[in-house]
């Protein structure tokens, strides 16, 4: 890895940074909402496909090393991010524990997973509304395009309204999840249906199967599904600027989100397989597993009000993690490590809208190419599928990048200060790195996921090139960079 000599800086007046401004808004449970709503579509759908590859009692292990791993990587984040209150985020950690090289790397990782996860909700949003109102397969791109133009229209329009929103629909995501929780206990019975898998995968009749039906290779196969109930809470340390007391506010808000979630993870996932006429044979290959766990409870007479109510937490996820893809792109713009015309803000607003519009304008037009160039159908699967994959994989590659930025800033700066300390400490970002490394493999022993990962390796080219003839001789002294160089100065002084 090349040392910081091959890093040049420009000089930038105020005025630069006058045109990069963040106004500041953000409480606890603003924060809150925006981890939690980030995540929330993954309780709805997704989760349930590991249920056909470990069973019940597999997916059930699975959702717990998950979870340890999410834990892990969030007691981390709680303690990395007030220390170093600043939007980059991971990069953020990275570059002032491994360099500019590191920073920027691990800023592109996220950058795969910010850019195509929204992309990857908004076909499935588009999917619901094909079905409800009965357009025509070759009209979804349209709903993708007004989902777009909504949700990127009202981040820009100012801090205040975005978590204004996100409060509202995270809230009104758990709502439907906490009535489908009150409504299925009275009906559920769990050995039937939610143990109705064989050992050899098959359908039991009247249930009774056994906890692993798959043993433990069942349980290790199923970590890349468990990984949705938790997918981009690590996304909320990008409104670092934007909090009122991040130091106070940041490790509250993630720490809480994670408990929400954690709550939320394990109802869906006892309840959910145990309806009858649901079950975990049936749930493991749905794509709409809520919305069948709400027609065995109320029937299929109103499939269509149901999936008006399924679209709450994929409009949840939306809507936030297009505020975090911005954020996330002007960071690296305003660093110089992207191009620094993508960092302007609005200049009432103070919103990154540049940045915003920039991201999804590139995920839109990866998705429209892939859909009318591959055919609707094939295309569709490819969305639905290859570039989902591509967002989990850069996800775990940030999260051991992350894991391995704890480490070092425990190890060569610890005169940072810390208002908050990480109770696993190092023990946690070992444990996230050992198991999102096993969640890779596990992923990699997937056709679509070894594509998904071309996919990514292009990405990665494409940028790396782009930092090295480019980019590293253009770097701008924003606040990641001057307290990485601050920080370096300290240690090396003491």
């Amino acid at each position: 890895m090349p040392n910081d000599r091959s890093i040049h800086y420009e000089q930038k007046d105020q005025s630069y940074f006058e045109k990069r401004g963040l106004r500041k808004y953000a409480g606890v449970w603003s924060l809150w909402a925006l981890g939690v709503g980030a995540v929330i579509s993954g309780h709805y759908s997704g989760w349930n496909l590991g249920l056909s590859i470990g069973g019940w009692g597999g997916m059930f292990i699975a959702t717990i090393v998950i979870a340890l791993m999410y834990l892990g990587l969030t007691f981390c984040i709680a303690e990395m991010s007030p220390a170093l209150p600043h939007t980059g985020a991971a990069y953020s950690f990275a570059r002032t524990s491994m360099g500019p090289w590191g920073g920027f790397i691990t800023g592109l990782c996220e950058n795969v997973e910010y850019v195509l996860t929204p992309s990857v909700i908004v076909f499935f949003i588009g999917t619901y509304l094909t079905s409800i109102f009965g357009t025509p397969v070759e009209f979804q791109p349209v709903w993708w395009i007004i989902g777009y133009i909504i949700f990127v229209s009202l981040n820009v329009w100012g801090v205040e309204l975005s978590f204004k929103v996100t409060l509202g629909v995270t809230l009104s995501a758990l709502t439907v999840l906490m009535v489908f929780w009150f409504s299925a206990f009275p009906k559920i019975d769990f050995t039937a249906w939610a143990m109705n898998i064989g050992q050899g995968g098959e359908l039991l009749e009247g249930g009774g199967g056994p906890f692993l039906p798959m043993g433990i290779s069942g349980v290790l196969a199923a970590l890349p599904f468990a990984v949705w109930l938790f997918l981009a809470i690590e996304q909320l340390p990008l409104a670092a600027e934007e909090s009122v007391d991040p130091k106070k506010d940041m490790p509250k808000g993630i720490i809480l989100g994670m408990i929400t979630l954690i709550i939320s993870a394990f109802m869906i996932l006892f309840l959910n397989p145990s309806l009858p006429g649901v079950g975990s044979y049936a749930l493991g290959q749905s794509g709409d597993p809520l919305l069948d766990g709400f027609e065995a409870i109320f029937g299929s007479h109103i499939a269509k009000v149901l999936a008006f109510i399924a679209i709450i937490g994929l409009i949840s996820s939306f809507h936030t993690i297009i505020f975090a893809q911005g954020r996330q792109i002007y960071s690296l713009s305003r660093a110089g490590y992207f191009p620094t015309f993508l960092s302007l803000t609005h200049s009432k607003r103070q919103t990154p809208h540049v940045a915003m519009a920039a991201g999804a304008l590139t995920g839109l037009i990866i998705m429209i190419v892939l859909f009318y160039g591959r055919g609707a159908e094939k295309g569709s699967t490819i969305i639905g599928g290859t570039l989902l994959n591509m967002a989990v994989f850069g996800a775990m590659c940030s999260y051991i990048a992350q894991a391995i930025s704890f480490i070092l800033l425990r190890r060569n700066h610890a005169h940072i200060e810390r208002p908050y300390r990480s109770p696993m400490g190092k023990t946690g970002a070992w444990i996230t790195i050992l198991i999102a490394l096993v969640t890779i493999y596990y992923q990699l022993s997937d056709n679509t996921y070894r594509i998904g990962v071309l996919g990514v390796a292009t990405w990665f080219a494409l940028g790396i090139a782009y930092f090295a003839f480019v980019g590293r001789h253009k770097l701008i002294l924003s606040a990641e960079e001057e307290f990485a160089l601050e920080a370096k100065k300290n240690t090396a002084n003491r």
